[in-house]
């Protein structure tokens, strides 16, 4: 089982105000950026990544410009990463 697949069809759970599209057919894994846990060429391991739709995850990697500060979106993204390991967890898959 992948990880990164079953975000396949999934609502995203970054749900950032004013961005989310709520189109879970754009829906993704994102993955989280953190110092020391991912870099130059090394992504985080999928444990630690959100589902996100094509607009947060575009938004959260800093490729679409908000309003929202640097932490505002970095909180976003961890809430979202805890809701889909809520999900996963419920499911059996993580």
């Amino acid at each position: 089982m992948s990880l990164r697949k079953e975000a396949k069809g999934r609502n995203c759970m970054v749900r950032l105000p004013g961005i989310c599209n709520f189109n879970n057919e754009t829906t993704v894994l994102a993955h989280l950026r953190m110092s020391g846990i991912s870099g130059m060429g090394l992504k985080a391991d999928d444990a630690l990544g959100a589902w996100a739709c094509s607009a947060c995850h575009s938004t959260i990697d800093g490729h679409t410009k908000t309003d929202m500060t640097r932490e505002e979106l970095r909180l976003a993204h961890l809430e979202g990463m805890a809701r889909t390991i809520a999900v996963l967890r419920k499911e059996g898959l993580l």
